[in-house]
Formats: C-alpha cells, sequence, structure tokens
C-alpha cells in the first residue's frame, strides 16, 4: 500500500497568508483578545468612577444649599446695611424724569393724567376698605413677630381721597390742563423702617435746584406739611404684607412761571434718617425736570 506523504508548509507563505487575514481577524487571536477585553472593562470602570464622583458632588452641594437655605428668613433679608437712606420716586416719571409739556395741547399731558390713574387705582377709597384696615395716626403699627414667623401681617388704610386736589377725584386732571400740574412722591419700601423717632413723622420739602426759587412758584402739600404718618411703619416685607399700600405724598405747583425749566429737587425731611449721599441721587430725595409751556 502506498504511502501518503505530506510535505511541511513553507513558513513564509503561512506568514503572508496571516497578514493578509487583515486587523479584524487578528483581534480574535488569544491574547490580543484579551487586551480588548481588558481595555472596554478598565474604560467601564472609569465611567462608573466619574458618576459616582459627580453624583456625589452633586450631593454634597445640594445638602450644603438646603442648610444654607434654612438659615434665611423668607420675609427679611439678611444684611440690609446698604439701606440707610430710603430711594424715593416720582409719577409721572415722564421721560428721564422730565415732565414737560403745553398746557393748550391736551395730547401732551394726557399721558401723564393717565399715569397717574393707572398707579392711584389701587389707591382707590373701596380698594382700600377692602383689603387694609383703619388704624391709629401718629404712632407705629407695630404686630407681633415672636412665634408668627408666617403669619400674615395687616396693613394699613391710604385713602386716594388722602391726596385732595392731587387726588383725581375733584379734578380728573390734576391741574394739568390749567398749568397746575401735580407730582406724586414715594418713598422705597425698607423692611422694618421706623422712620422717626419722637413721635416726628418724616416728611417731604421740595425746592429749585437753582436760585432762581421764585420761578418754581407756590407748593401745596397732601396730605398737610407733606407727611409719611408713622401709623404705615414697619413694613414687614410684601410676603408677609401682601396688600401694603405705601403712603403718597402729592405736591401741586400752584403758580409755577410758563416756557420755563424747573429743576425740582424734593428731599426727605426725617430726624433719624441719614442725608442722602451725592453718589445717589435717589438715596432720600429725587430730582426731576418741570417745564409747562403756554402759546397764549
Amino acid at each position: 500500500m502506498a504511502r501518503l506523504h505530506l510535505e511541511p508548509e513553507n513558513p513564509r507563505v503561512l506568514r503572508e497568508d496571516w497578514q493578509q487575514l487583515g486587523p479584524v481577524a487578528r483581534a480574535t487571536a488569544p491574547g490580543e483578545g484579551l487586551m480588548l477585553l481588558s481595555s472596554r472593562l478598565m474604560r467601564r470602570l472609569i465611567f462608573l468612577f466619574y458618576v459616582a464622583f459627580y453624583t456625589f458632588l452633586a450631593g454634597m452641594f445640594s445638602l450644603t444649599m438646603y442648610v444654607m437655605l434654612l438659615t434665611l428668613d423668607d420675609n427679611v433679608p439678611t444684611y440690609q446695611d446698604r439701606l440707610t437712606t430710603p430711594g424715593m420716586m416720582i409719577r409721572p416719571e415722564g421721560e428721564d424724569l422730565e415732565i414737560l409739556y403745553t398746557k393748550e395741547n391736551t395730547e401732551s399731558w394726557d399721558m401723564h393724567v393717565q399715569a397717574l390713574n393707572r398707579f392711584l387705582s389701587s389707591y382707590n377709597d373701596s380698594v382700600q376698605v377692602q383689603m387694609n384696615q383703619e388704624c391709629v395716626p401718629d404712632r407705629y403699627f407695630l404686630q407681633d413677630t415672636a412665634g408668627m414667623k408666617n403669619k400674615p401681617k395687616r396693613s394699613c388704610q391710604f385713602k386716594r381721597s388722602t391726596l385732595g386736589d392731587c387726588s383725581g377725584l375733584a379734578d380728573r386732571y390734576y391741574g394739568y390742563n390749567e398749568g397746575k400740574p401735580c407730582v406724586i412722591i414715594k418713598m422705597n419700601r425698607v423692611i422694618g423702617m421706623l422712620p422717626g423717632k419722637n413721635n416726628q413723622a418724616p416728611s417731604v420739602t421740595c425746592v429749585s435746584k437753582t436760585e432762581d426759587t421764585h420761578k418754581m412758584g407756590e407748593l401745596e402739600y397732601f396730605p398737610p406739611n407733606g407727611t409719611f404718618n408713622l401709623m404705615y411703619y414697619p413694613y414687614y416685607g410684601k410676603k408677609a404684607q401682601a396688600n401694603y399700600s405705601q403712603p403718597l405724598v402729592a405736591v401741586k405747583f400752584l403758580n409755577i412761571t410758563l416756557n420755563t425749566d424747573i429743576n425740582v429737587e424734593c428731599k426727605l425731611m426725617a430726624n433719624n434718617i441719614l442725608a442722602g449721599s451725592d453718589r445717589d441721587k435717589f438715596a432720600g430725595r429725587v430730582s426731576f425736570k418741570l417745564r409747562v409751556d403756554s402759546i397764549n
């Protein structure tokens, strides 16, 4: 019987065949497959590490914020050191605090009348009677806050009729059609502020910023003497005192010089409030330009 003779394969041919298989086939080799498996496992472990690490950081941040928020009061700011002197503002504001109009031209002043109507709508007597209570004047309306942190605070009535000739009730044009305009002044709210001592209420005084004071003419204040009654203080915050109506002072210019720019400055006068700084023109005062033209 004939023998089957097998010749050994040429090693060079085997090597060339192995290279022709390409990288995909070679990757299935036992050694390289183990390395590929280890690489995938390492990437997964690194991914899980970073997921756990950032989850821990997020948890620590959330816990820190929660503990910090527990120390805050929803009604009173923690720091109020910059509010030693309250700011002031006027209505109508005009454009850049300039109230300019011609008394014979209705379109030139109607915007100011409409602005005052919108601003004073919440001060209507019927609204105030429904929302707020009648308080004892000339003394602070102090309300006990001990043990009642979240209890709503009551507010005092400030009726629109208190502004007299500048209320828009008897004169719906607020004197603008006659060249005797009304300007309403409000003091910004400051939580817990008691603006006056020895039962002396703060008041507003308006003067001309230039030497020609006589051109500004005579002024009439509503309420009388331009006072902010003490019964509207202290203010307990928007959340605790949702119906609070801040007091107002109205100034009526009775005989202003026509066709002339009048630079007016209204200041807050109180025996326990520091004078405003020159760096802040709204701290304890407000300045505006008033000009009433006439074609006659």
